[in-house]
């Protein structure tokens, strides 16, 4: 499972999602060419994003094929990433198990 969380840059979380995602064959074979951001996340580690990175993640969502997140997911992605878009010093992170 990869949760989601936004901080600060002192580490102090600032929001999180409700959903996870489950790491599946779906996002492991993501094209990193197609899909730079979310292809490089891991299942086992973290990642950290920073605000020009999520804009980028943004534009990769509506181009997800069906399956790969879930609608409850997907939303809070969007919701966190523009957190972070709009705040200043904030990281969007995903915690990998």
């Amino acid at each position: 499972m990869i949760n989601l969380q936004v901080r600060s840059e002192n580490g102090t979380i600032e929001a999180r999602a409700k959903h996870g995602v489950v790491w599946g064959s779906e996002l492991a074979g993501l094209d990193q060419s197609v899909f730079p951001m979310l292809g490089h996340l891991l299942p086992d580690a973290d990642t950290c994003f920073n605000r020009r990175q999520v804009s980028t993640l943004l534009e990769e969502i509506s181009r997800l094929p069906p399956g790969v997140l879930t609608d409850e997911f997907a939303c809070e992605l969007i919701e966190l990433g523009q957190l972070t878009v709009d705040g200043q010093h904030l990281y969007l992170w995903f915690l990998g198990d």
